[in-house]
């Protein structure tokens, strides 16, 4: 693992990071550079990101911390649930799978492409236009399709291959793109140069809105004029606790990802774990205990109370802990991309955003697959159509960074849906309580446990997976080989003597460039 002192850009795939190490190089700073890369990953990440998504970023200046909340937002009226365009398609990660919904029934209201403008002109210091210049080079010149990315267009085939134009893109010869293709999306290239030159208000208010809104009025959306006229990014205080000395920040309620991930900290800071083996049969069984008591808690009543002021501070005080720390084992013996950035200067940019798995409509001519986030489950545990008109919806996604005094030692986040915690959660651990370079701490094998059933990925020796290991369990899964499922943990740390380092997961096709 190299270092840096100039800046270093951790992302799903070398064009992302590319594209953000450039932006360092022009001149401009992290949220410069964080603007670029996801705009980039548009393009050499596209089942996992779009302009017509949403996500947060998690910005550090030697000023201030602040959440920027650019995720998508429920429509302002329903539609009668007999006009929606709206159904289910089952995707396969090869050891499990998992339904989503989509059609333009499942659109939420974007937020990614106007949350990245607001943060790069708040912060950022470059021109917009040259912001964009990557993505639109990507996009006209072609980036090569890796081995993860076909991995994911195989996934999402039947969501990707559904819109004609989307064909286009995907399956120009009539087959589904493979590893070594090279994908050019030359309406997205015009689309961004267009934004660029007109201004981005244009997808919220000009032709490019009006558009979407008459595709959804006609073919069973719920989207009106009025939602993207309305739309606005959110500037939230970050949340904050301690966590072995130092200080650990995240994305704040209504998201549900960080205070999630609090909370389990919050468990194993009251476990002594360093006469403890990372990987060990007593660690796993350690880190199901706090998944199982983290989903507990958040079932029992944390998801009804989202939109309450005083959530986290409740839902992480002593005494509530207190309720479910007693049952840790010791008292007794998440399609989403991620990308983290710190620059020479001392800023800071750690951004999540996802298209969901897209809703199988593209926006005529503009090569932009439009989310599917009324139609993800894990957004939505009270049910489809549930959900109250006009509010943020809740997200997973847990933008994350590590301070030591006020200097952010580590930046970090992940894609992975409902593994996003859990796999935040043992990167921090890996590092923090184990002494992990972060090369070990994010490679390390993981666990999830969700609704009864312990996922384990291969490489913990001595674990025997059955059911005498995990009474609580209805089941264990070994899988066979690291997995997306299990996040994309990407993810850079300063050293003490100012040198910086990164690195993106291989599950999620990570890399890293360093100035």
């Amino acid at each position: 693992m190299s270092t840096a002192t100039q800046g270093a850009i951790a992302a799903g795939h070398a064009c992302t990071a590319a594209a953000g190490l450039e932006m360092l190089r022009l001149g401009g700073n992290a949220f410069d550079a964080a603007a670029a890369a996801v705009l980039a990953a548009c393009v050499a990440e596209p089942g996992l990101t779009s302009l017509a998504g949403g996500g947060f970023l998690l910005a550090h200046t030697p000023q201030r911390n602040v959440l920027f909340d650019f995720f998508t937002q429920t429509p302002r009226r329903k539609r009668p649930i007999d006009q929606v365009d709206f159904y289910p398609v089952t995707v396969n990660f090869g050891e499990a799978v998992q339904d989503f919904h989509i059609g333009l029934g499942a659109i939420a209201v974007p937020g990614t492409i106007g949350g990245l403008y607001h943060v790069q002109q708040q912060l950022g210091r470059l021109p917009f236009a040259v912001v964009t210049e990557p993505a639109i080079h990507y996009a006209k010149t072609g980036v090569e399709v890796n081995a993860f990315q076909a991995y994911c267009f195989q996934i999402l085939e039947p969501i990707l291959l559904r819109d004609p134009a989307m064909r286009q893109v995907y399956a120009p010869t009539g087959t589904l793109a493979q590893k070594g293709d090279r994908l050019t999306m030359p309406d997205f290239a015009r689309t961004l140069e267009h934004l660029a030159q007109v201004g981005v208000a244009d997808f919220y208010r000009g032709e490019l809105a009006h558009q979407l809104i008459a595709d959804c009025q006609e073919r069973g959306g719920s989207l009106t004029l009025e939602d993207l006229d309305q739309y606005r990014v959110i500037e939230r205080q970050p949340l904050a606790m301690q966590y072995r000395g130092k200080t650990f920040i995240t994305n704040p309620p209504p998201s549900s990802g960080g205070a999630l991930i609090g909370f389990s900290l919050a468990l194993l800071n009251q476990v002594d774990l360093s006469q403890m083996t990372a990987g060990s049969p007593e660690h796993v069984r350690l880190l199901a205990a706090v998944m199982r008591l983290t989903n507990q808690a958040r079932k029992d009543g944390y998801d009804r109370r989202l939109y309450d002021p005083d959530v986290a501070q409740q839902f992480l005080a002593p005494a509530h802990l207190a309720t479910y720390a007693e049952h840790l084992p010791v008292n007794k013996w998440g399609s989403t991309t991620h990308i983290s950035v710190v620059d020479r200067e001392g800023n800071a940019a750690s951004v999540t955003s996802s298209n969901g798995e897209g809703c199988g409509y593209a926006i005529p001519g503009t090569g932009v697959m439009v989310n599917n986030m009324l139609g993800e489950a894990d957004l939505h545990p009270h049910g489809f159509h549930s959900w109250t008109e006009d509010v943020r919806i809740s997200s997973m996604m847990a933008p994350t960074m590590i301070l030591e005094g006020d200097r952010p030692s580590m930046v970090l986040g992940s894609g992975g849906s409902n593994r996003i915690r859990t796999a935040i959660l043992q990167v921090i651990s890996n590092h923090l309580d184990f002494a992990m370079d972060l090369e070990t701490a994010v490679h390390h094998p993981r666990i999830h446990w969700e609704d009864g059933m312990m996922n384990i990925e291969p490489g913990f020796p001595s674990l025997d997976c059955d059911r005498q290991q995990f009474p609580f369990d209805q089941g264990v899964l070994q899988w066979e080989q690291q997995n997306m499922f299990f996040g994309g943990v990407h993810a850079v740390i300063r050293h003490p003597d100012g040198t910086l380092d990164g690195v993106g997961d291989r599950r999620r096709g990570g890399s890293v460039c360093l100035g």
